[in-house]
C-alpha cells in the first residue's frame, strides 16, 4: 500500500434543505444525489466517491434529521443517525443564522457523537454578508453544547464558493489507507436506484406543496434493446390520494409527460443512451407506514 495515499469514508449531515445533497454533488463534479428546494428530498443513504492522485473520499449524503412523522420518516432519520458511526470524518452542515443556533441544530449537536472528528461547514455563505458569518462561528463556537470541531468553514455548495479549501480540510485529516473503490467509479448506487430517484426530482420540482412527500417512483422494468443504442424503461409513480393521482396526471396527461420529459433528459445522460420511458401512477393510501410497501421501495429500516 502507498504510505502517501490516504482514503476515508466522510458523512454528511444536517437539517434538511440545508444543502448536503448539493454539496456532495459538487465535489463529486456529477450529480448523484437529486437536488429540489423541499426539506426531506433525500430519502437514503447515497454513497460517491471521489479519487485524486493523492487521496480517495467516500460520501455518504444522509437525509436531514427532523422530527419523524411516520415510518418512512423514522426510517430517514435511522439512516441519517447510522451514517455517523464507523466513517472517519463528519461534515456537519448548517446554514448562516448570526448569533443564533436553530433549536434543530442544537438537538443535531447532542446526537454528535464524542468520538466522531466533525468538520463544521456554514454552507450558503454566499447569501449573507461576511459579519453574519463571524457570528455564526461565534454562536457556534460558544454553543452551550459546544462540540469541538476539527475546523469551522464557511462554503456556498451552489456557487463552489470555499470547496476548494474545504476539500484540502477534509485530505489534511485522512489516513493512509486503500483505494476502496476503482478510479472511475463514482457511486456504488444502483442504476435503477438513481433512475427512480430522477423521476421523483422531477415531480418534487413540479408538484404542488400538498403532494411531493407522499411521491415515490419505483422501476417496474428496465432494459436495453439489443440492437439499438436504447434503453426501456417502466416506472410507477405512486402517490396516497385519488385527488393527488389526478394532479400527477394534470389535464390531458399534460403534467405527467412534463415530469417525464424533464426527468429524460438526465436519465440518458447517466446512461449515455436514449430512452424510452413510461410513467404510470398509482394509488397506495398510507404507504409511508406500509412496512410491505416501504420494502419494496428500499426503505426497509432492517436493511440499514
Amino acid at each position: 500500500m502507498n504510505n502517501d495515499f490516504k482514503s476515508g469514508f466522510v458523512s454528511l449531515v444536517g437539517r434538511p434543505n440545508v444543502g448536503k445533497s448539493t454539496l456532495m454533488n459538487h465535489l463529486v463534479g456529477e450529480k448523484i444525489a437529486i437536488v429540489t428546494n423541499r426539506p426531506q428530498t433525500t430519502r437514503n443513504k447515497i454513497t460517491s466517491i471521489l479519487t485524486q492522485e493523492s487521496y480517495q473520499i467516500v460520501f455518504i449524503d444522509t437525509p436531514g434529521l427532523h422530527q419523524p412523522k411516520n415510518k418512512l420518516g423514522n426510517f430517514m432519520v435511522t439512516s441519517a443517525k447510522n451514517a455517523l458511526s464507523g466513517v472517519d470524518l463528519v461534515l456537519y452542515l448548517v446554514e448562516p443564522t448570526a448569533a443564533k443556533i436553530p433549536p434543530g441544530d442544537i438537538s443535531i449537536l447532542a446526537m454528535l457523537p464524542q468520538t466522531a472528528q466533525v468538520i463544521l461547514v456554514i454552507n450558503k455563505a454566499d447569501t449573507v454578508k461576511k459579519p453574519e458569518i463571524l457570528l455564526t462561528i461565534d454562536a457556534y463556537s460558544k454553543a452551550e453544547k459546544k462540540f469541538d470541531f476539527l475546523e469551522i468553514v464557511p462554503i456556498s455548495a451552489l456557487t463552489g464558493e470555499n470547496t476548494d479549501s474545504l476539500l484540502s480540510t477534509i485530505e489534511k485529516y485522512l489516513e493512509p489507507g486503500p483505494k476502496y473503490f476503482p478510479d472511475d467509479m463514482i457511486t456504488d448506487q444502483p442504476e435503477r436506484q438513481i433512475v427512480a430517484e430522477m423521476i421523483r426530482e422531477k415531480a418534487l420540482t413540479f408538484l404542488q406543496e400538498e403532494i411531493p412527500h407522499g411521491v415515490a417512483v419505483e422501476i417496474v422494468s428496465m432494459k436495453a434493446r439489443k440492437k439499438a443504442d436504447m434503453f426501456d424503461i417502466d416506472a410507477t409513480i405512486y402517490c396516497e390520494r385519488e385527488s393527488h393521482k389526478a394532479i400527477v396526471i394534470g389535464k390531458a396527461g399534460v403534467m405527467l409527460k412534463k415530469i417525464g420529459q424533464a426527468a429524460r433528459h438526465d436519465i440518458e445522460r447517466l446512461l449515455a443512451s436514449k430512452i424510452n420511458l413510461q410513467l404510470w401512477v398509482k394509488v397506495r393510501k398510507r404507504w409511508r407506514d406500509n412496512d410491505f410497501i416501504l420494502r419494496d421501495l428500499g426503505y426497509d429500516v432492517k436493511q440499514i
